[in-house]
């Protein structure tokens, strides 16, 4: 435990995010916490998670209470030790705000880019600079946001990767034949356009496949796979849910949808629903989602089966699955070819990377060396 002092601020989820909302503290004024122990609940307008203590220590201030909305950067609590003066405390907490501009006033960070793939243009974000490069390919209908509780946190030592695949998000809505194959390809593409190797996969539901379509074909990029509810490992699928997303295209129809992909129904918000409308009523979209979809669902079954390209694959391999999926059941865990780690993290639905963020975080982390 230290005796300096730690500010504990609000945290950065997202390009857009300028605020979030204290819904409850998990920890009390004067309870000890370690480094990495989730502390307090946050809700933003797109979805809500949890926030972990910066440093080990005593939680000695609340400055934010719970129901305040904090801008980016501005100060949640302080942690200190216990022998810190209260008067130092005071003195902290009053030169933090007397000199605090929130973040819209100064550098707004990373910027989204893009990259041409064989003539179609694909959007990524990167943080983080050198190591081996982790790339995080989401799920069908998903986009490289998916992975706001994960890619700051993932870029502390190592460049990360976000894309959003053919087809969806800001890339280019020509998905080809909208096979795997094809999809895998373009992923190869994007990672040969930018000089990169010893690729960290981490694939989330189709994203999951194509991870393992890609190692498979092209193993000289590949270092690990990590598979969140991965696509492609058993017959079953919500076909319920795929075909109601691709046909939605209102408000009211479309949330109950979303609302399958979480154990908590609640964390599915307005804004959030706003945003895949959105997506969903541009030029392209609709014929992309059932050209993929078609490629990986028939007869109410997943089209395809990569269980022997899994067991074929050289790279290290592990996968992570809620036990609370109602779209890909997490049975599909079972059963995995010998050296494959697998997490199954109980209470967390198909999104397990914003359900769960800080274990998903901590075991890629630990994966990925």
């Amino acid at each position: 435990m230290t005796d300096e002092l730690t500010k504990f601020t609000m945290p950065k989820w997202g390009l857009t995010m300028t605020q979030g909302m204290v819904t409850k503290w998990l920890v009390e004024e004067g309870a000890e916490v370690e480094a990495g122990e989730e502390i307090v609940e946050i809700e933003t307008e797109k979805i809500a998670s949890v926030a972990e203590s910066p440093a080990s220590g005593v939680v000695r201030r609340h400055v934010a209470k719970e129901g305040d909305y904090v801008p980016v950067s501005g100060l949640l609590a302080v942690i200190a030790g216990p022998d810190v003066a209260d008067d130092a405390i005071d003195g902290f907490v009053e030169s933090f705000l007397g000199s605090f501009v929130p973040e819209e006033e100064e550098d707004e960070g990373p910027e989204f880019q893009t990259v041409d793939v064989a003539g179609r243009p694909l959007r990524y974000l990167q943080r983080g600079e050198g190591g081996d490069p982790i790339v995080l390919i989401h799920g069908f209908g998903g986009e490289l946001n998916n992975w706001l509780f994960n890619h700051e946190t993932l870029s502390q030592d190592r460049a990360v990767y976000a894309l959003d695949l053919p087809g969806h998000g800001g890339s280019s809505k020509d998905v080809g034949d909208g096979t795997l194959a094809s999809l895998a390809a373009v992923v190869a593409g994007f990672a040969d356009g930018l000089g990169l190797s010893k690729l960290h996969l981490v694939g989330h539901s189709l994203g999951g496949a194509v991870a393992v379509e890609l190692a498979a074909s092209r193993p000289d990029l590949c270092a690990s796979v990590t598979l969140l509810a991965a696509a492609g490992l058993g017959a079953e699928i919500n076909t319920g849910y795929v075909d109601g997303f691709i046909a939605s295209d209102r408000r009211r129809a479309l949330k109950p949808f979303l609302e399958q992909l979480f154990a908590d129904p609640s964390l599915v918000t307005r804004q959030l629903v706003d945003d895949v409308l959105k997506y969903k009523r541009l030029d392209g979209v609709d014929g992309a989602l059932r050209s993929v979809a078609a490629g990986m669902v028939a007869d109410g079954k997943q089209a395809v089966s990569l269980r022997d390209r899994l067991a074929g694959l050289t790279t290290p391999v592990q996968v992570i699955w809620g036990t609370g999926d109602s779209i890909i059941p997490v049975s599909h865990a079972d059963g995995l070819p010998d050296g494959i780690t697998v997490h199954r993290i109980d209470g967390v639905g198909h999104m397990a990377m914003m359900e769960a963020a800080s274990e998903v975080n901590k075991a890629i982390a630990s994966f990925t060396g």
